[in-house]
């Protein structure tokens, strides 16, 4: 078992899952039963990897390194440290839990089986981006999960999912042709200091030229700016979530967008520790406008796909904040951000995505009165809302709290700003959830109207029989087995995570002490888990 690629493995079996979804109709097994139980075997790989991985030995781990393209030193290299893990944890976890909430939005048909297999696909080259240990190969995966997500925003949703999908690309092809300068950027710096090389722990390693460094740094971060995504290169962002499936856009918003910060920690702090330095007042401002813009974006939103989505681009704020404070809890939180974001958002989206199901519009002044028919829908669109707002006691608490810590440590006024990202969110999530649950619901509200209207002309008025008849036609049907089945592993995140950061922050720890010891070596101490400062 110690020889076993676990790595590999772990890429490997959703990408065969992915082709065995795409030809299932000449085996006479649904499409989405193969996705499904390919994501499954996935989800036991990374179980069985995290198993593997020894939380306090740090560093690269389950290495597998393999020559790839001698002439310009690159590598088939992989490897795991604590972000990478949480990474990957999260996309194996989300990945089944996407697919069993579509199971009944796609028939079992050429279309159901093309979605399903482009999912699988997708999770594939994130898992794989998530584990490379060389910066080409990390660039060749990065530019290949743009397939999969464009066929899954342009071939699935809405009307406008065509053109949400081209703005998508081109917004994202337009960060990579800059990362390709940067990448070949490091094969000339490279190259110049001796041999050539794009493997990681060689590169951080390396005395590369200030201003060299700073250039090349400044390529990397557009890229992952455009990922992740980070103002003012988010416009792309709300157009996909309102036009795509809520399940595609847990994908892209929760583990592939994922990449761009996971990106600004892996590559901009661990390879260029002093232009990260250098550039972050410059980071620290866009990561505040993205906060508030986002926020008051949010609010100011009538599509409750488009509100969701919004609300990603001031929580990437919080993450970009909490990375480029430069202290041990900014970035610890940034990293507990990245986990916990990822589970309260994928619930709002899935959530929308049933409600929507239910009532066949996403406009929310067309939604109203929707708690007396599914109270547990309502229930659960509340808890994971307020997770989304930061109430203490949910998940995203602890990491918002930590990366305010490392804000106000950076500057007050950095802190002072971000606080107000955290007021905002309780209007956008309480204001839209009082506009679609509570109040009478829209058919009820016709009824009324109709009598009034009766009384007024002299026209029949509406009998009691049929107003209790429209009133239970208003009523939607509440959440089912499956999908409560579907939202009981996020729910149980947020509340556990909410309670016991410690696993989490255990795990993130030494990587970001790592990282933030090439930055500033004199930082502060280690945010400590509970069990730790127990000892």
């Amino acid at each position: 078992m110690n020889d076993v690629p676990w790595l590999t493995v772990l890429w490997v079996v959703p990408l065969l899952g992915a082709l065995a979804t795409a030809f299932s109709g000449r085996t006479g097994i649904p499409a989405r039963t193969v996705a499904v139980a390919a994501s499954l075997v996935t989800l036991a790989v990374g179980a069985v990897t995290a198993t593997r991985f020894d939380q306090g030995e740090g560093g690269w781990q389950l290495t597998e390194t393999h020559t790839w393209i001698s002439a310009f030193g690159a590598h088939y290299a992989l490897g795991l440290d604590g972000l990478g893990l949480l990474m990957v944890l999260l996309t194996v976890v989300l990945v089944p839990v996407v697919l069993v909430a579509a199971w009944r939005d796609t028939e079992d048909d050429r279309n159901g089986a093309a979605f399903f297999a482009w999912a699988l696909a997708l999770e594939s080259l994130s898992l794989l981006v998530f584990t490379a240990a060389d910066v080409l190969l990390f660039y060749v995966v990065f530019e290949a999960t743009l397939i999969p997500a464009y066929f899954l925003i342009g071939g699935f949703g809405r009307a406008g999912r065509a053109r949400a999908a081209l703005k998508f690309l081109m917004y994202q092809l337009g960060g990579g042709l800059v990362l390709l300068g940067a990448v070949i950027g490091l094969y000339v710096v490279s190259a110049r200091a001796g041999e050539p090389t794009y493997l990681v722990t060689e590169l951080a390693g390396l005395d590369m030229p200030t201003e060299a460094g700073r250039w090349i740094f400044a390529g990397f971060f557009l890229a992952f700016a455009v990922k992740a995504p980070l103002f003012p290169v988010h416009t792309w962002l709300a157009d996909t979530t309102e036009n795509a499936t809520p399940p595609t856009s847990v994908l892209l918003v929760c583990i592939l967008d994922k990449i761009g910060t996971f990106g600004m920690l892996r590559f901009c702090l661990g390879l260029f520790p002093e232009a990260s330095e250098w550039a972050t007042p410059v980071v620290v401002v866009l990561a505040l406008i993205s906060i508030v813009y986002g926020a008051f974006l949010a609010i100011g939103q009538d599509d409750l796909l488009r509100l969701i989505g919004l609300t990603s681009l001031s929580h990437f704020g919080f993450i970009v904040l909490g990375i480029f404070a430069l202290t041990q809890e900014g970035g610890s939180g940034a990293v507990l951000y990245m986990v916990n974001h990822g589970i309260a958002t994928a619930a709002l989206f899935l959530l929308a995505g049933f409600l929507i199901r239910r009532r066949g519009t996403s406009l929310i002044s067309e939604l109203s009165g929707m708690e007396k028919g599914a109270p547990v829908l309502a229930g659960l669109f509340l808890v994971a809302g307020l997770a989304t707002a930061g109430l203490p006691g949910l998940s995203q608490f602890v990491s918002e709290i930590l990366v305010l810590i490392g804000a106000f440590d950076y500057h007050w006024l950095a802190g002072a700003v971000a606080v107000t990202g955290i007021v905002l969110a309780a209007i956008y999530v309480l204001w839209a959830y009082q506009r679609i649950f509570t109040g009478p619901a829209r058919a009820e509200q016709a009824a009324g109207e109709r009598l009034d209207d009766g009384v007024g002309s002299g026209t029949t008025a509406p009998s009691a029989t049929e107003a209790v008849a429209t009133r239970t036609a208003a009523a939607p049907a509440d959440l089912d087995r499956r999908e409560v089945g579907v939202l009981a592993p996020l729910m149980l995140a947020l509340v556990l995570f909410g309670f016991v950061p410690g696993p989490l922050l255990e795990v993130a720890n030494p990587t970001v002490e790592m990282l933030l010891e090439q930055v500033t070596p004199d930082d502060g101490p280690t945010v400590a888990s509970p069990e730790e400062a127990g000892h």
